[in-house]
């Protein structure tokens, strides 16, 4: 892979990756039964996060992420409006173990519904297990079962400002910036 398609495809993890907890956390604000204030932040500092598409062919991706309470409130806050728009459905329960979040969006000419089990205590750990089915992409893309397993490794290190992603390989690229790359992104036909 050359160094252009993987500081690409880099920013598309990463902005990724924050829509996917975002839109997990966001979808719970969305909530009526589900008030701002009770929503989890994470525990500042730096949480290792392993991404595993269960089914899909794809490998496993483990990525740190430097966070503060502001980040997490700011990848809520991005994401819920986007979801509201995108989204017909957004059913958040809280559960004896956390949440659960069914949903039903369209973008880019096709429609996704997806059922996610957040569970945790966002100090140390957390988990998104989150199964969805897509009408368009690629065939082993449609149905997966996507679980984000989360821990709490400590603070941030010295050379890392909340929002910093460090993706395999070193690329580091930080959420707020990623925002600003999305139009960068080749557009969807």
């Amino acid at each position: 892979m050359t160094r252009p398609v993987a500081v690409w495809l880099a920013i598309g993890l990463a902005v990724g990756l924050g829509a996917c907890l975002g839109a997990c956390l966001g979808a719970l604000a969305l909530s009526s039964s589900v008030r701002a204030e009770d929503l989890p932040l994470r525990k500042p500092g730096l949480w290792e996060m392993k991404i595993v598409k269960e089914g899909s062919g794809l490998p496993d991706l483990t990525m740190q992420h430097c966070t503060d309470a502001a980040t997490d409130k700011d990848m809520n806050n991005t994401v819920s409006p986007m979801a509201k728009q995108i989204c017909s459905r957004q059913d958040v329960q809280k559960t004896a173990t956390g949440y659960t979040v069914d949903a039903a969006c369209s973008m880019a000419g096709g429609s996704m519904t997806s059922h996610s089990e957040v569970s945790g205590d966002f100090n140390s750990a957390y988990t998104i297990t989150t199964v969805s089915h897509t009408n368009v992409g690629p065939t082993n893309l449609r149905d997966l079962t996507t679980k984000i397993e989360a821990k709490w490794l400590g603070e941030c290190k010295p050379n890392q400002r909340p929002g910093d992603i460090v993706m395999p390989g070193g690329f580091k690229l930080n959420v707020k910036d990623a925002e600003k790359l999305k139009g960068l992104l080749p557009k969807a036909n």
